[in-house]
């Protein structure tokens, strides 16, 4: 059982910076890829970008391509999401996601962070 907890999440000004910060615990936290997904009012949760699990692979969705950056810290079992030039389209409920298995999808979730972007 993996458990995940998303922190860092706040009310920003549209052009500001976040940094949102997932602890992962329960298993070996550096042989699995990590991702980050998110879901705005009425809308399905989307993927936001992922991470291998060494940390040499990044994935970016096209909306966020070149403003946010995935990283990871084996030896504090996290993951974290620079989010920078934040716009008011990305207010959401941010989801940290663990896929131990391997197939692509993710196992386990956390419990969701809110993050909000005034204009």
């Amino acid at each position: 059982q993996v458990q995940l907890v998303e922190s860092g999440g706040g009310l920003v000004q549209a052009g500001g910076s976040l940094r949102l910060s997932c602890a992962a615990s329960g298993r070996t936290f550096s042989s699995y890829a990590m991702g980050w997904f998110r879901q705005a009012p009425g809308k399905e949760r989307e993927f936001v970008a992922a991470i291998s699990w060494s940390g040499g692979s990044t994935y970016y969705a096209d909306s966020v391509k070149g403003r946010f950056t995935i990283s990871r810290d084996n030896a504090k079992n996290t993951v974290y999401l620079q989010m920078n030039s934040l716009k008011p389209e990305d207010t959401a409920v941010y989801y940290c996601a663990a896929d131990e298995s391997g197939a692509g999808t993710p196992d386990y979730w956390g419990q969701g962070t809110q993050v909000t972007v005034s204009s």
